[in-house]
This record gives structure tokens, sequence and C-alpha cells, in this order.
């Protein structure tokens, strides 16, 4: 028998990974006394909602009393207790949400069981039984809400999330969510507790709309044995149907006369030539859901298309775009450059209830994103500094699929297992047809005087970068949990393939220039196409116990986890600078990490009647395992080979120019990577190119052994929480939390090539500016240039930077919270405060080439890790500044009439600055005592301690105004919306170029200027 069981066990835990579809497990749990306060055991508890499609879920109570019920759908329950000789006890409007345990006591009297006795309850706001918290928005919340109805429009109204773009408009920006210092990939985006994010960085372009869901759900790194990652997860609980048909219409919009005005004279001194001003804005869905068979077979579809198009701040349709002898930027001020989104899509889910004690579902979503779209629209890639004819489109499809199966055996055993499949296109596609294939691509410098003719720092013109890309994530899942009265058991097995397919591709001349005002000063060799391939994998298997006793409730859990990464067959070139191909057989990369990470947490009910809860938390979590970013992608040899861009880009290398003779021609034997002076003949000034291995299968970043396998090597964070919750009225609750995050595995780049002695150190000094710390006039020191015949010498030994000394970063914060829905008023919010400290001074006194100006020092190499610092900057010691944000919505339905109010705040930081400063070598030459290396005519050094200058604080208040109908079953609502109610305009993003006597910090984006949208939205 004991072999059986255990051959069942294992069968169940092999067939599903990603993060669990009972990640959000909700339930309700209690204890039932008799009238005298003794517990009785042996009580049936009954949970019955029309949200469970089988109806009813039942458990017994164990010998202390206890009772739970677990893996309950989101909904509206009433509770039934019966025992013989007991009169049976009813609870009614038990209120369910993800995340949430419900604590439900009751007593039993003695008597007939024929008598019963009903009750209302009150609805539990505070979970007593968890160490972890939770914030859920229900449907009709969302519906409420002056935003559009996706992810990214939701995740930044939460405090305590770090996010780099406020879309509340479009919902289709693609937007990694990190929380309190966390690493920029870490949060994960879940549909029924299934991730549906990019294997390359979690979040995703998928659109999905929030309104037609049960509830969105924010969680926090508390999920003990089943999360992977110490992030936000954001989870959306999708409509299943139900017993009724029902369903909705869905519009909404806006167009250019609703709009208002936001450029200011001061944005106007700051170089915006324009607002960002929507074009048009359109929403359209329609649901319908119902039975196929009662109680037995439900569906529920959705259709949706939407699009926005934003006009750009500053760029403009360039006026010689396409004319092969035209190499200057010239700006057409009647087009301004625009960024489009068009997304649809078509839905299904049916939910099977095969037997009494086996469910079924599954999910199926096609959809496309910029199918038809003609404005700058890429990924990646900021259309704020590139010329539309330079820039591609999306033109991607994506396609979501999940299946998940529960059976609860008994009224203690549960088995879960589930499988999802997320794949898409993504990157800048190559506009078809593309006239600037055969342009060489230019990036305008701008280091001094430009400003006057329309240039921009940084921005990319005449021809256009494209790449051919494809991303997929497969995750399945399964676990078995036993449940008693007291003590929850729950083991499972996670597994996630993720798959990256990209070819990067430049113009046929496989040549970027990059002038200053128009003067070429340096250009860059490509290697076009150049192919990546990659594939990661990682299991992971955990138990994790949740025990009851008295007021306290003690939650541990242990979880293993292994992950790698590989890459398939893969061939480079022949192109104009690789003429013979290299072949690349299947190579392993990360082979393999594996670590145990514990996880512990505790709830304390305080006063003991489920008021107040004192919660601690603590745990080791990892980074995400992903492809695209990151060591796992970073190992290829295609990122190994001699090149200075990273996972971003085409390989090249960069080598000075000067073009004498003024023909737009490097008139230099560009197969010759050494430095040539052909000025005598009529030719030009070539430099050393970067890396002089350039072109040949040599691979000049190399792994340290000991970063690819072992146990405990792999990035992870400890985080420790404490909070203390307390309901404050009968439907309130307020948080008070404190958060701690220490991070560990940084690595560096050791240029084994250089010596000490090879480094020459320098320092110049700041212009004098008003704008700068101080008025300017300092010096910035600790910079240093390799030494001449060194340039272009690259062999980096990958490795972890404790090899070279220590290297910390670590967040405190304070959050503080309040939710409230108290008859038809409703808020939701609070602030976030913390800093994040960063160090890696040891480090960079040991490698000092870690502020070298030559390219191909970088201080991470290619995608790897985070890194802290600029590798032209001396700053190794960051102090972020506290800073504090508030996030918050409000709703409230005016009695009698049917009116509406909500409104949603963000108050948070602007962004970090930096003054990024074209030294011109005549200015370095003074404190090295000889030119920069390589003949480069300048370098770039950061002017401004990071963590010191911000951009606009953000206030961003959006409100609604709406009128409710009713009539029958049908609910009809009219809104007119009104966003950035206050007009602001404050910059998002900026133009970190630092060029004196012109606008610094110039804004790429501002806030969209205020706006009206009428919604109209038809539930029957």
């Amino acid at each position: 028998m004991l072999v059986r069981v255990c051959r069942t066990f294992a069968f169940l835990l092999a067939l599903a990974a990603g993060v669990p579809c009972g990640a959000f497990a909700q339930a309700i749990a209690g204890a039932v006394r008799d009238t005298s306060g003794a517990a009785l055991a042996d009580v049936t508890v009954q949970a019955e909602s029309a949200a469970l499609i089988e109806k009813v879920r039942t458990s017994v109570t164990d010998g202390s009393g206890q009772y739970r019920i677990e893996n309950l759908r989101p909904g509206v329950y009433t509770l039934t207790f019966t025992r013989e000789g007991f009169r049976p006890y009813v609870l009614e409007g038990v209120q369910i949400t993800t995340a949430f345990t419900a604590g439900v006591n009751a007593q039993l009297a003695l008597g007939p069981v024929a008598e019963t006795i009903s009750v209302t309850t009150a609805i539990p706001v505070v979970d007593v039984r968890s160490a972890g918290a939770a914030t859920t928005l229900p449907a009709d919340i969302v519906k409420e809400l002056p935003t559009v109805r996706s992810y990214n429009a939701l995740v930044v109204l939460v405090p305590g999330v770090v996010t780099t773009t406020n879309d509340v408009v479009t919902g289709t920006t693609t937007m990694q969510f990190p929380i309190h210092g966390g690493r920029s990939n870490e949060g994960r985006l879940t549909l029924d507790g299934i991730v549906v994010g990019s294997p390359s960085n979690s979040p995703t372009s998928y659109v999905v709309d929030a309104g037609v869901t049960e509830e969105v759900t924010f969680a926090g790194a508390s999920g003990l044995g089943e999360t992977e990652t110490g992030g936000l997860v954001m989870n959306l609980v999708p409509k299943a149907g139900g017993n009724s048909t029902h369903g909705s219409l869905f519009f909404s919009g806006t167009g250019e006369k609703l709009q208002a005005d936001n450029l200011t004279p001061a944005l106007q001194n700051q170089g915006v030539v324009a607002a960002s001003p929507l074009s048009k804005v359109y929403d359209i869905s329609g649901t319908f859901g119902g039975p196929i068979a009662q109680d037995r077979l439900w569906y529920f579809a959705s259709a949706h298309r939407g699009g926005s198009t934003t006009e750009s701040s500053n760029v403009y349709y360039n006026l010689n775009a396409g004319d092969p002898a035209k190499w200057s930027y010239a700006p057409d001020s009647s087009r301004r450059a625009y960024s489009d989104r068009l997304f649809e899509n078509a839905s299904a889910r049916v939910t099977w209830q095969m037997t009494r004690r086996n469910k079924v579902s599954v999910f199926w979503d096609e959809q496309t994103l910029c199918r038809t779209c003609t404005g700058a629209t890429p990924s990646g890639v900021d259309p704020a500094r590139v010329s539309p004819e330079a820039v591609g489109v999306f033109g991607r499809p994506m396609r979501v699929v999940q299946a998940t199966w529960s059976a609860p055996l008994s009224n203690r055993l549960l088995v879960e297992a589930g499988f999802g499949a997320t794949y898409f296109g993504f990157a800048n596609f190559e506009r078809n047809p593309n006239p600037t294939r055969d342009l060489i691509r230019v990036v305008e410098q701008c280091a001094s005087g430009c400003a006057a003719n329309g240039n921009i720092p940084g921005l990319a013109y005449r021809s256009q970068d494209f790449s051919d890309a494809y991303n997929g994530s497969y995750p399945w899942t399964g676990s078995v949990s036993y449940v008693t009265g007291s003590h929850s058991l729950k083991v499972g097995y996670q597994h996630t393939l993720m798959t990256q397919d990209i070819v990067w591709m430049t113009n046929n001349q496989n040549l970027t220039y990059r002038f200053n005002n128009g003067v070429p000063n340096q250009l860059t060799q490509s290697i076009s196409p150049w192919m990546n391939r990659s594939r990661t994998g990682w299991d992971a298997v955990f138990a994790q116990e949740r025990w009851t006793r008295g007021r306290l409730t003690m939650q541990a859990a242990v979880r293993f986890d292994r992950s790698r990464s590989w890459f398939p067959a893969q061939q480079e070139g022949p192109s104009r600078f690789l003429p013979m191909p290299i072949i690349i057989p299947e190579t392993r990369g990360v082979d393999s990490y594996k670590d145990i990470t514990p996880r512990l947490g505790a709830s304390y009910d305080v006063f003991g009647d489920g008021s107040t809860a004192l919660k601690v938390h603590l745990g080791r979590y990892l980074e995400g395992a992903g492809t695209g970013v990151g060591i796992y992608t970073s190992t290829n040899p295609t990122l190994r080979m001699p090149q200075t861009t990273s996972t971003l880009g085409t390989a090249g290398v960069t080598r000075a120019w000067t073009d004498a003779n003024g023909n737009f021609v490097p008139d230099c034997d560009l197969m010759n990577p050494n430095a040539q002076d052909q000025l005598g003949s009529g030719g030009d000034l070539c430099g050393v190119v970067s890396n002089t291995n350039f072109g040949q299968p040599v691979l000049t970043n190399n792994f340290d052994p000991a970063l690819l396998n072992g146990w405990g090597v792999r990035p992870s964070d400890w985080t420790i929480d404490v909070a203390i919750q307390r309901q404050i009225l009968p439907r309130a609750s307020a948080t008070l939390a404190y958060s701690r995050r220490e991070f560990h595995g940084f690595t560096v780049a050791d240029n084994l090539a250089l010596q000490p002695s090879d480094l020459t150190s320098f320092s110049v000094v700041a212009p004098v500016d008003p704008r700068l710390p101080g008025g300017g006039g300092y010096e910035v020191s600790g910079l240093y240039d390799v030494a001449p015949d060194k340039a272009g010498q690259v062999n980096n030994l990958i490795a972890d930077s404790s090899k070279y000394g220590r290297w910390y970063q670590y967040f405190n914060g304070l959050d503080a919270t309040l939710n409230l829905r108290a008859g038809d008023f409703t808020f939701a919010g609070g602030t976030s405060t913390g800093q994040t400290v960063a160090d890696n001074c040891e480090v960079r006194a040991s490698l000092p080439e870690l502020s070298t100006t030559t390219a191909g020092a970088s201080p991470l190499g290619p995608g790897l890790g985070t890194s802290i610092v600029s590798p032209l900057s001396p700053y190794c010691h960051v102090a972020f500044g506290i800073q504090t944000q508030f996030r918050g919505l409000a709703s409230y339905e005016l009695p009698g009439i049917g009116a509406q109010l909500s409104a949603t705040l963000q108050s948070k930081p602007g962004a970090m600055l930096a003054a990024n400063y074209a030294v011109p070598n005549d200015v370095v030459a003074s404190s090295l005592d000889r030119n920069l290396s390589g003949n480069e005519s300048n370098v770039t050094v950061n002017l401004v301690p990071p963590g010191t200058r911000f951009g606009d604080r953000i206030n961003e208040l959006d409100v609604r105004v709406a009128e409710i109908l009713r009539h029958g079953r049908s609910r009809t609502m009219l809104a007119l919306d009104i966003y950035n109610a206050l007009n602001s305009s404050a910059g998002l993003t900026y133009n970190n170029a630092f060029v004196p006597a012109a606008p610094w910090p110039r804004p790429n984006t501002i806030l969209t200027p205020r706006f009206f949208r009428v919604t109209v939205e038809v539930e029957f």
C-alpha cells in the first residue's frame, strides 16, 4: 500500500512548472467550539458559492476544532457547520479574495438538527493566518477606475513599485516593475497563477483586459516556497463563465480636440519643442459567458481591439531621408514623428467539472500587436532619439495557452497541475519596403554647438537597424496539498523552458558613423546578420508547512532550484567584415546552478479577535532565470566574441575616424584592425579598433568556471519584512511595514590583457555652469585611459566580484497603506519611503580598468547583472537618497442617483539624472600628458554623482465622473474620464547628454497633456 501511495504521489508531481496555479491560494479557516468554549472535532464545514462550478467544498474539523478549506475561487460564500446533536450553524456573506485566508469561527449549540441558526457575518479584512500581505482589486473596482484596464496601468498604483513609464492611457507598454530596490526583472505577471511574461525580463507586451477578470491581486515576496524571485507578483483571476448567461460591451476613446496643451516656457527652455499629445485613443471589447451544461461545463469568450497614437515631443521626419547624397538630419517642422500601438485579440476559456472531484480549465488567447502600425513603435528603442526612417515597428503575433487541473481527492487531500505557453515576436522589425538598406546609419553625438541646427544629442537617422526576434516560455507545475484544521502541508514541482531566437541586422554597408555637429569622428564596423539562439530551463521542488496553534500561525518552506542554459547550433556570416563564416555547434552555458532557499514566516493574532496581526517574514530569493539578459545568455559564444555591443544589437567594434578629405568614406583598410594614417596620400586617419580580435573565431569574454556551476552561485537576495496590520473600521485595515533587502551575486570583467601599469589616470574639470552641482568648476578624478600600445586588446575574465573585493547593495524602506471599503466608498493606497545604497569601491580599486575610457572594458561584460556605475565615471559608492512616493485610488457612488466619482493619484520621484559630457581630447591631454589612445576625439564622462540629481517629480491625478443606469439584469455605465487633471508637464525620461550652453536636462518624454475620454460599458 505504501509503495502504491508513493508511486501515485510521484506521478502527480511529474505532471507539471513556472509559478504554480496554487501560488495565489485563497482559503477559509477557523475554529469551531461549543457554547462552553470547548473545541469541537468532526464538525462538517461546507463552503457554497456560485463561483464554484462544483457548488460546494467540504472540510471537517480536527481534534483542536480547527478547519481549513483551500483552493477556493474568489466570490461570496455561505458556510454551513453541522454535527450530530448540535443545531446547524449557517454564516452568509463571507467574501473571499485571492491570496487571502478569511478567518471565520463558529459556535455550535446543543439542540435539534432541524433548528438552524443563520447569521450574516462581518467580512474579515485582516488575514491573521498568513505572514504574507496582498492587495486585491475586485473587478467592479477595476472597472470604476479612470485607467485603461491593463496590467501596466494598474501596477503603477502599487506603493513601493518603481517603473520607468507612466502608462495609464494606452495599456500596451511593456513594463518592468521591481519593488523595494529589487532587480529590474524580478516582477512577475501571472494569469490564473501561471506566468505569462517574457522569458527575458518577465513582464510582457501581452495586453490582458483586467476589466473582464474576477479580480487583480498584488502580492509581495512572502509566497514562501512557491515563488522563485522576491519581487511583486501581479495575478489576474480570469472569469470562467457560470450557470447564467452574461456578457458586456465596452467602448472608450478620445481625440485631439479633447486635449489641452501642457508645453510651458520652462520646457521650451529645456529644448522641448512641442508637447506629446495623443492624436487618438480607442478601446473596444465584448465578452460573453455562460453554461454549456449546468453545473458541469462553462465557457467565457472575449474579443478586444484598441489603439493609440502619440506624437513625439522633439523629433520630426527627416527631409533628407532616403537621399544617399545627404548626410545631415533636416527636421520637417510640418511632420512630427509619432508612435502608434494597435492591439487585437480573441480569447476563450472552458471550465469542465469532469467528475465530482476533477475539474479542468483550458484557455486560449490569440493576439497581435501592431499588425498595421506605421509609426515608430519598436521594442528596446527610444523613439525620442531616432528619426522615423531609422526605426521599425513591432508587427508581432502573440499566443497564450493555459490548461489547469485540480482534484480535491478528499476533504484533506488536494492535487493541482497546470501548463502554460506564451509565444510572441518582439523587437524592431524591418519596414517593408525599406529604402534605407543601402544607406549608412548615422548617430549625432552633438558634443557642442549643434542644437541650433535641429540636431539632438544621440539622434540616430538615415538608415534602420532591425531584427527578427521571437520568445517562448513554457511553464508547467504540479502540487499535492494535505490540509487539516491546524496544519497545511504542500509539496510541489515546477519547471519552465524558455526560448529566444534573434537575428540582428544593419544596413548593407555594415557601418554606422558617429558625427559631432555633422563632422565624422568615429565609425562602427558590424557583422550583419548576427544570430543569437538561446535556451534556459529551470526546475524546482518545494515543500511548505503552515501550522496554527491558538493565536500563532507559523509558516516554513524550503525550496530547491536548478537552472541552466544552452545554445543550439548557430552560424555567423558570411558578411562584409566576416568573409569566412563561423559555425558554432550546440554549446552549454550555465550548467548548472543549484540552490536551497529557506523561507520562514509567522503571524500572531494580537488580541485574539482577528482584528490585529503582527507579521514577520524572512527568506532567501533568487534572481529570475531567463533568456535575453543575464549570464544565462551572455555565456553564448555569439556574445563572447570580439564586439563592443551587448545583446541589444549586432556585433561590432568602434574606431576613431578623421574624414580628412570630407567625402564621408573611411579611406582606410577597414579589414586591418590596426591604426592607419593615410593623410599623406589623401586618405583618412583611422584608429585601432576597440577589439583587435574582431572578425576572428576567438572568445574575448571568458567565464570563470566557478561562476557557471555550483551551489549558492546564482545571484540572490535576502528579504526581511515586519508588519503590523490593524482593522480600524468594519471593512477597513491599515498596515505599517518595514522591509530590508540585501543583494548578492555581482560579476565583473577582469581584462587580463591589461596590467595596472597599462593604465594612466586622469581627471577633468567640469564646466562652470549653474546647472551643475555647486555651479560646476569642480574636478572629476579617478578616470583611466589605456596606454596607446594596449588599445583594443581585450581578454576579459568574467568572475564573481567577491574575488576582487567587497560589493554590497541593500534597501531599507517603510510602507504605510490603507484599504477601506465602507458602503459605496472604496480607497486603497499609501506611501512608500526608502533608499538603496550600493558600493563596489573595493572592486574598482582592484580593477582600475573598470573606470577606463576604452570601449570593451565594461565593468560587467555584455548583459551581466546590474551595475551601479557607468564605466566612464568614478562613482563607486552610491546612496540614492531617501525617496517617498504615494499611490492611491478611490471610488464613491452617490446614493440614490447612480452617480459615481473615482480617481487615481501617483506622486513619485522623477528619473535619476546624469550629465554625460563629451570632453574633447585636447582637454583630456592636459591631464594625461598625451592624447587619448586609439586616436579618440573625445571621451564621455558623467559629471553628476548618481543619486544626487533627479528629474521633475511626477504628480498625476486622473478623475472619472460616471452615471450608472440599471434596468433589470443590465447595467450601463456612462463615464467621462479626465487624465492628468492637473495638466502636469513633468518630464518622464531625459536625454542626459550635457552640452555647454545647450538645454540640460532635456526631457525626451513628458506627461501626456490633460485630456477627456468618453467611456461606455453595458453589462447584461
